[in-house]
Formats: structure tokens, C-alpha cells, sequence
């Protein structure tokens, strides 16, 4: 799989099944949330992407082997990878599968999930342990309560999870303090996620949440946990320009903030309420070339990640991995 397959396997962003028994593992987290995804890897790239009954992407196992077809024709082979939790070689899990806010382009507010106890987390990441596969944890959650005490939930989460011995990665809405907070208990590495630089459509789509403050946070975290080690979702998709990513991908990157530029998911509980349109293969290909531009001007590095989605790559075009 090149370059351009994984950015046409993205801008798509869903495929359908020979089989059922092909594979499928439902999702807790963010916009993808309550679907079942599958990931592909062909050479050194991996694409994870939703199953869905209809796609002009199909899949076939066929033994060891994995091929992709668009509408019949095959475009790239390799095989199925099993995700650990949610991601090959990490427990990422989703502590609070709600929240109080209300982003339009988000799924968990709609759903109403489940909260795992402090219990069942450390359990889940026992069992991945066993496996011998473990190489970092994630953590992300929604906010069932208020920011602070989700921070608070999370942060003794990580203080127990550090007997593993592994990376620890969270994402939390930010509060004043939460860096701290999340350093001291042990943490490698945070992502507050600014979903769009464009403050207007931001106000639109998250609707309670402060865009000030969450780049407020970011700045401060690099300050704690360091350059490679903060990290950022902007969505593409959501009617912004590639002017005001790029905008967002310099201030980002001036502030030593790793951005992630993720393709927007139009979930159908959301349909309604925001105009998404997914990014053509072109669009990601362009921006994601920008963004390696920018880290390199910076001295940025995404190789040097720890946990998250820069060391996943399965749902986007990573700079220092895929190109």
C-alpha cells in the first residue's frame, strides 16, 4: 500500500465484508463511536476503517491474506491485524463512554455509554499485559460529570496503571490545573483536541467548550511533558478551509504541539446537525505533506511519540511514518 492507496482507503473511510466473519470490533471513542472498524496493514502502512454493509470498498480474507477492492478492482493486499484494545500493541480505552458536551460531529453524547470503574480499567489492562503485546496504554473519556472531576478519575487511573511499566497517553477536556495534575500522577503524554481552527465554525460545532482554553492547555503542556509529546486533533471536513488548517498547523507546531489531521466521520446519529463532507484523497495527501513541511521547519518529530495516534497511523496520514 503507497502513499496515495492509504490516503483513497481514508477518504473513503469505510468498507464493507466478504464475510461477517472477516473481523469487526465496535468502537467507544469519539465521532466513529458504537461502529465496528477493522484494521489493514500492507507493507509498513495501516489503515483502520468503520464496516458498514455498503462501500465501494470491499474486503476479502483469504487465509493469511487481505485483499481490498474498490468497486470490484483490487487496489491493494496485506493482511488483517488484531487491535490489542482498540489499537494494535496499545490498551487504548475509553474510561467515560459519555459526556456532557454536545460537538455536533461527536457520536458519545448520543450514545449515553457506559463509565468503566477504576476497577475494570486496571482489569482490562491486565489482560492485555498477559498477552505479551502491550507497548503503551491510552486513555481517553468523555465527561460524564465536569472536566475536573474526570481529570481527577483519570489521573488515579494512571498513578495505578504505571506498574506496567509502559507509556501512558490521555485525552481529556482541559481545565486549569489538568497538566499538572495528569504529570505528577505519572503521565507521558496528553491531547486536548482543538477539532477545527476555525474559531467561528468551533463556536457552531462545540458548543460549551472554550477554544482558548484548550490551546491555553496545549502551551502549558508542552512546558511539562515536552516537544513530540503533546498532541492535537484538527478534523478535516467540517466546512473549514485548508487556509485556517494550515493557520492551525502553524500555531500548533509553533508551540511544539504535534497536530493529527483527521478525515471528519459523518455518524448517522449526527447527520442533522453538521454538514460533513469527507476529505477527498488529495485534500489529506496535500495537508498531510504541509503538516511534515511544518514539523521539519519545527525540529518536530512524530517518530518520538510514545502512545496515541501517531504511533497507531490507523486513521491517518502520519508524518515520520507514512511519510
Amino acid at each position: 500500500m503507497d502513499l496515495k492507496t492509504k490516503a483513497l482507503l481514508l477518504s473513503i473511510g469505510r468498507v464493507q465484508l466478504s464475510r461477517p466473519q472477516d473481523g469487526g470490533q465496535p468502537s467507544t471513542a469519539g465521532p466513529g463511536a458504537g461502529e465496528s472498524s477493522v484494521f489493514f496493514q500492507s507493507g509498513r502502512r495501516l489503515v483502520r476503517l468503520s464496516v458498514v454493509d455498503r462501500s465501494p470498498l470491499s474486503l476479502e480474507v483469504r487465509g493469511d491474506e487481505a485483499l481490498i477492492s474498490l468497486q470490484g478492482r483490487a487496489i491493494s493486499r496485506g493482511r488483517m491485524v488484531e487491535p490489542l484494545l482498540h489499537s494494535p500493541g496499545q490498551a487504548y480505552i475509553t474510561v467515560s463512554e459519555r459526556c456532557i458536551y454536545d460537538c455536533r460531529f461527536c457520536a458519545v453524547p448520543r450514545l449515553k455509554g457506559g463509565v468503566k470503574s477504576h476497577q475494570r480499567v486496571v482489569e482490562m489492562v491486565k489482560e492485555a499485559n498477559a498477552t505479551g503485546r502491550l507497548e503503551s496504554i491510552s486513555l481517553t473519556s468523555g465527561t460524564e460529570v465536569s472536566p475536573q472531576l474526570e481529570g481527577e478519575r483519570v489521573a488515579a487511573l494512571v498513578c495505578d496503571l504505571k506498574q506496567f511499566g509502559v507509556p501512558i497517553g490521555v485525552s481529556v477536556n482541559p481545565f486549569p490545573g489538568v497538566n499538572r495534575m495528569l504529570y505528577d500522577a505519572g503521565a507521558d503524554e496528553v491531547k486536548y483536541n482543538l477539532e477545527t481552527p476555525d474559531r467561528i465554525l468551533f463556536s457552531r460545532v462545540c458548543p460549551g467548550l472554550s477554544y482558548q482554553e484548550i490551546m491555553d492547555a496545549l502551551e502549558e503542556a508542552v512546558e511539562l511533558f515536552g516537544e513530540n509529546h503533546v498532541f492535537s486533533n484538527l478534523l478535516v471536513g467540517l466546512g473549514e478551509s485548508d487556509q485556517s488548517l494550515r493557520q492551525g498547523m502553524d500555531e500548533l507546531t509553533d508551540r511544539g504541539v504535534l497536530p493529527i489531521l483527521r478525515a471528519a466521520y459523518p455518524h448517522p446519529l449526527r447527520l442533522d446537525e453538521v454538514d460533513i463532507t469527507r476529505p477527498s484523497a488529495e485534500r489529506l495527501l496535500e495537508l498531510a505533506r504541509y503538516l511534515r513541511m511544518r514539523l521539519d521547519q519545527k525540529g518536530l518529530d512524530g517518530r518520538l511519540a510514545l502512545t496515541g495516534c501517531y504511533c497507531c497511523t490507523g486513521c491517518d496520514l502520519v508524518p515520520g511514518r507514512d511519510l
